[in-house]
């Protein structure tokens, strides 16, 4: 009797609301009222239309980590002390620095002994043990000592800048795998909204086909809208585990098993000018600040070459002794550029700082432009979210719940309300990536400045 009290509810709204619009059409609803009435099939002789297979629960997807709850204070951390790059590129670091300490070493003295006997060859004079021994030292050339220790000096530092280039890098990364995975969690959520509302809309398209106030292909129509509608979660969910897999890949496996993602990203703190950016370019980049500890260790270099053609002098005393004599020499030693004037060296050197000198400039010129395309980018991204929050959200919504009203009242068929409803979902979906870009244009505009360099802004 269950079914037949609600056939009978049913057909009772259709007539009601039929003879508000239509007094013709609804003096034959009453009349076939009564028809339906007595003639609605019981629980044991029904031979409604049949269910469908999906099932009308909303869709769980894979189930709910129970670990803490990580965000960026508490991800970045873990990556930065753990990441394999970064701890080699430190390494690197502090093997530049004991560069220095051997181009601050003073060569080592040399000492020769020799030792024999002389024979004599003259009648009368005897001979005898002789010994010998030489005490050398190398003094360099103090132009080419400066430009060794210039040079290990510059290679220190453009392992420093190495050092920030990837930390910078690093950071901006993760940044990114984050609001991605924010990304990820926003189209979950959007998809599990969807599901609960298409579930609900199948519920009154059932209603309606099992009293005959709808034709049957509705039913297959929402229950077609349900599953794709499962899948895109599923798939978002899914988005969300990668995203998860690539930071603890980033922290080499050291983050908590079974966390989750904590953030938003409608996060957007205010920003600097154009021109504010530029100069912070110029001056933090940790790309040209690597780029100009390459110059610097070229022109080092250069130096070093054209030193190297006078090496330095040689102090050596001697002193040897025979059964007759004790003999002591003083000597210096220079290496004259006769034969070898050091041009392969030093034309090698003037390529490597002509090399280093076009690679800054061009790198300048580049960023100067990445940054105002980056700049861009986020301007548009900020209107995108503007016009999108506050009028076609807004729109679609309204729709939605236009179609759904006329549906209730049968006005409107089921593909209606499926086609406000897909609207509403592609709205939203376009507001959620507008979102991320805002996002992923402030994590470039930091990298171009290098706020990641020493400290990471959250």
């Amino acid at each position: 009797m269950r079914y037949k009290d609600s056939a009978v509810r049913a057909a009772l709204t259709g007539m009601r609301w039929t003879l508000r619009a239509k007094p013709l059409l609804g003096c034959l609803s009453l009349l076939a009222w009564g028809a339906l009435a007595q003639n609605a099939p019981t629980p044991q002789t029904a031979t409604s239309t049949p269910k469908s297979s999906v099932a009308p629960a909303a869709f769980s997807g894979f189930p709910a980590a129970i670990g803490p709850e990580l965000g960026f204070e508490q991800i970045i951390p873990v990556i930065l002390a753990h990441n394999p790059q970064l701890r080699a590129a430190q390494s690197s670091r502090q093997a530049a620095r004991s560069g220095i300490v051997s181009a601050l070493a003073l060569a080592n003295p040399r000492i020769d002994w020799h030792q024999g006997r002389s024979t004599a060859r003259l009648p009368g004079v005897t001979g005898g043990a002789t010994h010998s021994w030489t005490v050398s030292q190398a003094i360099d050339n103090p132009a080419l000592r400066q430009a060794r220790i210039d040079a290990a000096s510059a290679h220190e530092l453009e392992s420093t800048h190495g050092v920030g280039l990837t930390r910078n890098e690093l950071v901006s990364q993760a940044r990114l795998r984050i609001y991605q995975g924010l990304l990820s969690q926003a189209l979950a959520a959007a998809a599990a909204e969807d599901v609960q509302l298409l579930e609900q809309v199948r519920e009154r398209v059932r209603l309606r086909v099992e009293s005959g106030e709808a034709a049957r292909y509705e039913i297959i129509k929402a229950d077609a809208e349900i599953i794709t509608a499962r899948e895109r979660l599923q798939t978002a969910r899914l988005m969300v585990e990668q995203r998860k897999i690539q930071l603890n890949q980033l922290a080499a496996g050291q983050l908590p098993e079974q966390w989750q993602l904590l953030g938003d990203l409608r996060d957007a703190p205010e920003l600097l000018s154009l021109s504010q950016l530029h100069q912070l370019v110029e001056k933090h980049n940790p790309e040209l600040n690597l780029l100009q500890a390459e110059l610097a260790k070229a022109k080092a270099g250069l130096r070093a070459a054209e030193s190297s053609r006078w090496p330095g002098v040689e102090l050596r005393y001697s002193q040897s002794q025979d059964p007759e004599l004790r003999q002591g020499q003083w000597g210096v030693g220079v290496q004259i550029p006769l034969l070898d004037r050091r041009t392969g060296p030093i034309a090698q050197a003037s390529a490597e700082l002509e090399r280093a000198q076009v690679r800054l400039e061009g790198r300048q010129a580049e960023l100067r432009q990445q940054l105002l395309l980056t700049w861009k980018s986020l301007e548009m991204a900020r209107l995108r979210i503007e016009a999108l929050a506050q009028g076609s959200v807004r729109e679609a919504e309204a729709a939605l719940r236009v179609a759904q009203a006329a549906y209730r009242f049968g006005e409107r068929g089921i593909l209606d309300v499926l086609d406000a409803q897909r609207v509403l979902r592609s709205v939203r979906a376009d507001l959620i990536e507008a979102r991320y870009q805002l996002q992923e244009a402030r994590v470039m505009l930091d990298q171009l400045i290098g706020q990641n360099i020493e400290q990471s802004p959250f």
